[in-house]
């Protein structure tokens, strides 16, 4: 576990240092601005349904249905064809109707802010398609317990769009934002490029050309189980994954930047969020899955109970991290160019609040698992929805008092009432005896001492300046 963890972070740790330098260069080039805006609003739309894919509905829906089909060539085959297909008919619809997917991402734009950014979200959302076939191809890796190509692979979307950075130096705003976009394609490119040839390394490339033969000649694989829990699978993600978009489009609403605001906090608060909770729950997934059909129901919660004890900690001293030190942290990463210091006050605003959502998040992936592997994506799909409703409610109430920071908070919020509910059906006495296990409590005393520690050295440091 240990070591699928520790490639899993290492891999994400790259490619989040390679983002955090491509987002660097974004704030230097285009600043918290109306082209920042639309930019981010253009790449919102296929990052959703890479955080879908790639983190949700298909790969928890893939790897279950992967370990019990026999005829496993065949039926990655047949749903990569299938929904390959799916994902190319949806890209050319939102071609053909890009301005109203635009007005339903931003409402608030005005309409010459939406004609300007059409083009780019026609552009990106080709990223769809690439990332789809990437998501497939990495389950299919994470079945054979190889994780380092997938782990890597996100570096090579971040390495196009600084390169496309570097192209556009010292050009304007907007045509900085439209290499932008084009860099996020051939990143795209990039990844499944890589992932073609990690599967003939490891033997597994042929596994599928078999099975796309097979398919060809008329073949199904029993792939019914999969449908079903596909279907609830994009309810549930879909619903956690939308929240991002109602921020978005009620952010629209609000003054120049606080969309942008949002990214930028957005961006340090996945960074733990995916170097320690996704990286962790991909890595023990196919474990999980594996013992539980196996009826080994004590091993996998063993091997659960030695996750949340180290997710809770990484995850417990990254929230008191990141919410003392927001502005600092901003200010490092971001305060130059077109980024300035009101800038940085403002987004620390929203990252502090972000940062509050970061352990009931992150946690409440890992309990997740735990239903997924037990194939009850439905009743992960209920508890989604109900957070959707809390967190649009919020939005609605905090958007006014509190600006880009209440909707933060709102989804904050929300993820507290994700991660009650689900412990709630995973068993509040079980649960019990592994938060009250002697190594949860010494991390919740050390994380009191942690913060308080760094709040003595942070005044320190002020008052010596």
């Amino acid at each position: 576990m240990l070591k699928h963890f520790f490639t899993n972070s290492i891999g994400i740790l790259c490619s989040r240092v390679l983002g955090f330098i491509r987002d660097l260069m974004t704030a230097n080039a285009l600043g918290a601005s109306i082209w920042s805006d639309i930019f981010f609003v253009a790449f919102k739309l296929p990052n959703l349904f890479r955080r879908l894919f790639g983190e949700g509905a298909f790969s928890q829906a893939f790897m279950p249905n992967l370990v019990k089909v026999s005829q496993k060539g065949l039926f990655c085959a047949e749903i990569l064809i299938k929904l390959s297909l799916a994902m190319l008919g949806l890209s050319l619809i939102v071609m053909l109707f890009a301005p109203l997917v635009t007005k339903a991402l931003a409402f608030g734009f005005s309409p010459e802010t939406i004609a300007l950014a059409v083009p780019l979200v026609r552009i990106n959302f080709w990223y769809l398609l690439a990332i789809f076939i990437v998501t497939l191809l990495s389950s299919m890796l994470q079945y054979k317990n190889h994780f380092a190509t997938t782990a890597f692979s996100t570096a090579l979307l971040n390495i196009s769009m600084i390169i496309a950075l570097l192209l556009a130096m010292n050009l304007d705003q907007k045509t900085a934002a439209l290499y932008l976009s084009w860099g996020v394609v051939i990143g795209g490119l990039l990844q499944v490029l890589s992932h073609i040839i990690a599967l003939k390394k490891v033997n597994l490339l042929r596994l599928l050309t078999l099975g796309i033969a097979k398919f060809a000649k008329g073949k199904r694989a029993k792939a019914k189980g999969f449908w079903q829990n596909f279907g609830h699978g994009i309810m549930g993600s879909s619903a956690n994954q939308l929240s991002d978009f109602i921020s978005t489009f009620i952010a629209s609403f609000l003054a120049t930047g606080a969309i942008s605001y949002l990214y930028y906090a957005n961006r340090i608060f996945q960074l733990p969020l995916a170097l320690f909770a996704i990286a962790l729950s991909t890595a023990i997934f196919p474990k999980i899955a594996k013992a539980i059909k196996s009826n080994n129901n004590q091993i996998a919660l063993n091997l659960f109970k030695k996750s949340f004890s180290l997710l809770f900690f990484l995850l417990l001293f990254s929230t008191i991290g990141g919410y003392i030190l927001a502005k600092e942290i901003i200010w490092l990463l971001f305060q130059r160019g077109e980024f300035n210091t009101q800038n940085t006050i403002e987004s620390a605003k929203v990252l502090q609040m972000y940062m509050l959502g970061l352990l009931p998040f992150g946690l409440y992936k890992l309990f997740s698992l735990w239903l997924y592997a037990k194939m009850q994506q439905k009743i992960a799909a209920k508890i989604a929805i109900y957070s959707l409703f809390i967190n649009t409610a919020l939005c609605i109430i905090l958007f006014k008092p509190l600006g880009a920071s209440g909707l933060a908070l709102a989804g904050s919020i929300s993820g507290v009432f994700l991660l009650v509910y689900v412990i709630f059906v995973f068993g509040i006495r079980q649960f019990l005896g592994i938060i009250l296990e002697k190594i949860n409590l010494i991390t919740i005393i050390l994380s009191a001492v942690f913060a308080y520690l760094l709040i003595e050295l942070k005044d320190f440091i002020y008052a010596n300046l």
